[in-house]
């Protein structure tokens, strides 16, 4: 299916990430920072899609998809931001930072595939 990047510093998410995504065929790496993300995501061949944790140590998720959305080497990467923060100004933040989509821990499986398909459909 694609090249999925998840961005997020908690392991456990990771995995539960990782697991659900190969479940669907794609193929997945991670990373625990979000400057770390921003440098795999500038190399060759950038991933299909990113998942993007916000809370982070160091540089936030929000500061992170800023950075890729508005570099024109990594603009076209969608970015789903998948999150504990739950408010509505968080949701409308991120979507202005250029994500595509901002779902809320915990993930329902069906819901975040669902979203996942789409980007990548309209893609390609």
């Amino acid at each position: 299916m694609a090249d999925i990047l998840i961005i997020d510093d908690s392991p456990t998410d990771v995995r539960v990430l990782t697991a659900l995504l190969e479940r669907a065929g794609h193929q997945v790496a991670s990373v625990g920072n979000a400057e770390e993300g921003i440098e795999r995501v500038r190399s060759t061949p950038p991933p299909a899609l990113v998942i993007m944790d916000v809370i982070m140590p160091g540089m936030n998720g929000f500061q992170a998809t800023r950075t890729l959305t508005r570099d024109p080497a990594t603009a076209e990467v969608p970015i789903v931001m998948i999150t504990t923060k739950a408010m509505e100004t968080d949701r409308v933040w991120g979507l202005r930072q250029g994500a595509r989509a901002f779902i809320t821990k915990p993930v329902n499986e069906g819901e975040l595939l669902a979203c996942i398909n789409q980007l990548l459909s309209s893609a390609a």
